[in-house]
């Protein structure tokens, strides 16, 4: 599936990361990854995008702000994700 630019910001060993990165896996998306486990400025790049975002992962399709793992999922689940990686 071809796919707009898709960012995700993770950290080592997060589960809630593994799992949205399996989700985009699964459908064949390819995505940048930017792990800031250890801050910098990929820390300072996602807050500046996501001004109130805290956890990991973030997840960012094209100019549009998904959120986390949870909220990728329940894209999945109401069926509109594939429709944002087709328009985004």
């Amino acid at each position: 599936m071809a796919s707009p630019d898709v960012v995700i910001y993770t950290k080592f060993g997060c589960g809630f990361c593994f799992r949205a990165k399996r989700l985009l896996d699964a459908k064949g998306v390819e995505y940048t990854e930017h792990d800031i486990t250890m801050g910098g400025p990929r820390r300072d790049e996602m807050l500046s995008r996501a001004p109130n975002a805290r956890t990991v992962p973030q997840i960012f399709i094209g100019n549009t702000y998904v959120g986390g793992s949870d909220d990728l999922q329940a894209l999945e689940s109401a069926g509109k994700l594939d429709a944002l990686l087709a328009n985004a």
